[in-house]
């Protein structure tokens, strides 16, 4: 019993269990991030459609820079894991202390560009000047302010890889309550402060990154850590740094390719009308509540996968991988029931005119056929990051989102209009499930199988 309480949880546990108690506390804290950026988007609404419109404009410029926050710190997070579970403690302190380096370069570069060119960057999207002028308020703000977030990811993904994800949560709360508090008090002006509008809201969004930021690093450099990072005397080490990049550069390309496709699909949608860019914002920030529960089972899943991977414990690393599919499977069904009944009780929530319910309720249903298929491609894409191999999960992503998704769109669009558009994600997403087959087989034979051969021979 004394040898069992001073292993890693992560390489003993049952399972099943194990993975809804880590996955868990992620979840709650993603559902959360989900509420908070709808109710930001529902305060918005109340301003008016074209600031509902900046908004969404603006989101797959905020995408970018948390795709390279995420990515990066998914790199790290299963570099982490991974030398855990070989007993390289020394190694797993480098790599977190690497991964707080590669955060901050990477907020700098994106707060300069930010702040200095948002209208430029936005004018390829929009021509309406009002549009235009609320949107790069909102840009300027988020995005050259967008260090904190960043920051706070790679806390939240350096603490993960050690099997907490209580603390992640915790840090995700902090951000969320205060943008949820401060977000109508910074908008419209309460308690003696002056009404802000999309610049309020922004406001209100950044706020929040900063406490989960502060509160990030105050878990971090605490003492009581399975990892210990030392900035005294830090140097980085390509090494450290390519390895973090063999899996966080795919997924950074892979989370990336998402703006990619959303300024895409905006730029299509706007020959429609404007509204349609509304309604696929409001989508985005509907199906978070659906896909965030999803992603906190993924963050729960990688350590768990990257554990037993380096421990060559081929069973439980399947074990982790059925469970977790098993599981998101259940959430996206339920998705999915939800968008197929109730898609006009949800645009309302944003105020929609009978315009953009014409529009939305049509794309809700449409969109939403994609969720099932989308919960076994996200588990395995995991299970690609977390042995390695995440080039894989960036191909998926190609497959789903540039190579199907866009060009689908635009010869939908073109044929028979804004109606046939959204039936290119579940198009894209079944296209993507069977490349996503391919690349699995191919990860098991020359990979996972062999796992319990090399254990046996160490042995």
């Amino acid at each position: 019993m004394e040898t069992i309480q001073r292993e890693n949880k992560m390489g003993v546990e049952p399972i099943p269990s194990l993975l809804i108690k880590m996955s868990l506390p992620m979840m709650a804290s993603m559902l959360i991030m989900a509420l908070y950026n709808v109710v930001d988007s529902i305060f918005v609404s109340r301003i008016s459609e074209n600031a509902l419109t900046a908004v969404s404009l603006v989101y797959p410029f905020q995408m970018l820079f948390i795709s390279v926050a995420v990515g990066t710190g998914v790199g790290v997070n299963s570099l982490i894991a991974r030398r855990l579970g070989e007993k390289r403690q020394a190694d797993a302190d480098t790599a977190a202390a690497t991964g707080q380096f590669l955060a901050l370069v990477s907020a700098l570069v994106f707060m300069t560009v930010y702040a200095l060119f948002p209208r430029q960057l936005l004018s390829a999207f929009a021509d309406d000047a009002e549009i235009l002028s609320l949107a790069t308020t909102y840009l300027r703000i988020c995005g050259g302010l967008c260090g904190f977030v960043m920051l706070a990811t790679m806390a939240e993904k350096t603490i993960q890889a050690t099997g907490d994800t209580i603390r992640p949560m915790l840090i995700q709360l902090a951000g969320a309550v205060f943008n949820i508090a401060f977000d109508p008090i910074f908008i419209f002006g309460y308690f003696g402060l002056p009404a802000m509008g999309v610049a309020g809201a922004a406001l209100a969004t950044v706020g929040g990154q900063a406490v989960s930021m502060l509160l990030g690093f105050f878990f971090l450099f605490r003492r009581r850590n399975l990892v210990t990072i030392r900035l005294r005397g830090f140097r980085p080490q390509w090494s450290f740094i390519a390895d973090s990049y063999r899996v966080g550069l795919p997924s950074i390309v892979m989370q990336a390719i998402g703006s990619v496709t959303t300024f895409a699909l905006n730029k299509i949608l706007y020959l429609f009308t404007p509204t349609a860019v509304s309604v696929l914002g409001v989508y985005f920030k509907l199906q978070s509540f659906i896909f965030m529960p999803v992603f906190g089972l993924n963050s729960g899943a990688m350590p768990i996968m990257g554990y037993n991977f380096g421990a060559r414990n081929k069973k439980r690393l399947m074990q982790a991988l059925k469970c977790g599919v098993l599981y998101a499977l259940t959430i996206m069904v339920v998705g999915l029931l939800l968008f197929q009944l109730f898609p006009d009780v949800f645009l309302r929530m944003f105020d929609a005119s009978e315009h953009m319910m014409q529009i939305g309720v049509r794309a809700l249903r449409t969109i939403s056929i994609c969720f099932p298929f989308a919960a076994i491609g996200i588990m395995l894409s995991t299970m690609f990051q977390a042995v390695g191999q995440g080039v894989n999960s960036m191909i998926m992503s190609l497959c789903r989102q540039i190579i199907v998704l866009i060009p689908a769109a635009y010869l939908l669009a073109m044929e028979w209009g804004l109606s046939a558009v959204w039936y290119a994600f579940p198009i894209a997403e079944g296209v993507s499930l069977f490349v996503c087959a391919a690349l699995l087989r191919r990860t098991y034979v020359r990979y996972i199988k062999p796992l319990d051969e090399k254990k046996e021979a160490l042995a």
